[in-house]
């Protein structure tokens, strides 16, 4: 028999500083990835280039950065040549292993690292304070940064001076994004009375293009249906007679999602298998929009299947949100649900 976990809606996670420090590593998803399992699509040959590129850097870490190799192609050799970046920088859009790749070079250097999205890294500067988190990220020889992105201007300054005195102190950065890091923040706020801030993150960083389809959905079917109200929880408990399954009405999951900070999410899912969301509805407001994605993420990387009622997921955020200022995380998410959506229904298996 399926055994009940905790509704999402009745956990409130706390977390210690240890706790946080501890969980600068990849999620479970990408627990053991390598550059051998990333497999590049031969019509986008970028892919296999930025697998290359990556292996050079991580050769790079802990050692003194020389004239040859990546960076070297990149920036020239000899005396006259810039200072390269203490970071790589992978853009691209969502689905194309990005996330893969990042946390493949975490796993093939050794010695302190850390791998975390955005939104912990500004949580451990709040948590530890802006300096005490520079002297203990400086005892790190790699520190990446999943999800890049800048979605207001106190997060801007923050992680332009964090990225700043990091890779001064010697530490190599290494980002994935869906926007260069010249053009972060556009559409978001006034990121024309940022752009010194900005230029300095882009400063530290080379940037290595990632093209492709979205691997999750290529050659797919649609996605399944939603399930009606009725029969969405009495589905799950029968396909999934062994899993922990946690049930959740859409509305009551979206209020207390509104009082957990998004740092906690990747708590929030722990001890469950299974997510059962009752009556799915359009999202209206942007800030609750901006929380799911996280979750959505976080859902994602712990690998659990999702069955719903209600709305099917690509009508999750308004039409306004899909083409607005934040619509390639909106993108993401909806191919992200979407593939948990079809594991959940279908038994497959969540690419």
């Amino acid at each position: 028999m399926p055994s009940n976990a905790t509704p999402l809606s009745q956990r409130t996670p706390q977390l210690g500083v240890g706790q946080l420090l501890e969980g600068l590593k990849p999620s479970f998803r990408f627990a053991e990835v390598s550059f051998d399992s990333y497999i590049p699509d031969p019509a986008h040959p970028s892919q296999e280039k930025a697998v290359t590129a990556l292996r050079e850097f991580s050769a790079s870490v802990g050692a003194s950065q020389g004239g040859g190799g990546f960076f070297g192609k990149l920036f020239g050799r000899g005396p006259a040549r810039a200072q390269a970046p203490a970071g790589i920088y992978l853009d691209g859009g969502f689905g194309v292993g990005k996330t893969h790749l990042l946390a493949s070079l975490y796993h093939s250097v050794e010695g302190q690292r850390a791998f975390g999205t955005f939104v912990e890294y500004t949580n451990l500067v709040g948590a530890l304070s802006f300096r005490r988190t520079v002297d203990v990220l400086s005892d790190y020889s790699l520190v990446c940064i999943d999800e890049f992105e800048l979605d207001d201007p106190g997060d801007t300054v923050l992680m332009s001076r964090l990225m700043r005195e990091l890779a001064d102190a010697g530490v190599k950065l290494a980002a994935t994004s869906n926007t260069l890091p010249g053009s972060l923040g556009e559409g978001r706020f006034a990121a024309a009375d940022f752009q010194r801030e900005i230029q300095v993150l882009s400063d530290q960083f080379a940037v290595i293009k990632v093209d492709g389809e979205d691997y999750r959905h290529r050659g797919l079917p649609e996605a399944p249906a939603p399930l009606s109200s009725a029969e969405v929880e009495g589905f799950a408990a029968e396909k999934y007679p062994e899993a922990r399954i946690a049930v959740d009405d859409f509305g009551a999951l979206c209020e207390h999602l509104s009082g957990v900070h998004p740092s906690r999410y990747r708590q929030l899912v722990t001890d469950m298998d299974v997510l059962v969301l009752k009556d799915v509805e359009t999202i209206e407001g942007q800030a609750l929009a901006l929380r799911f994605v996280v979750l959505a993420d976080r859902l994602y990387d712990q690998d659990i299947k999702v069955v719903a009622s209600g709305k099917p997921f690509d009508e999750l955020f308004t039409e306004e949100m899909m083409t607005g200022g934040y619509m390639k995380k909106y993108h993401r998410t909806v191919s992200r649900l979407t593939a948990l959506a079809r594991a959940g229904q279908m038994g497959e298996t969540a690419l």
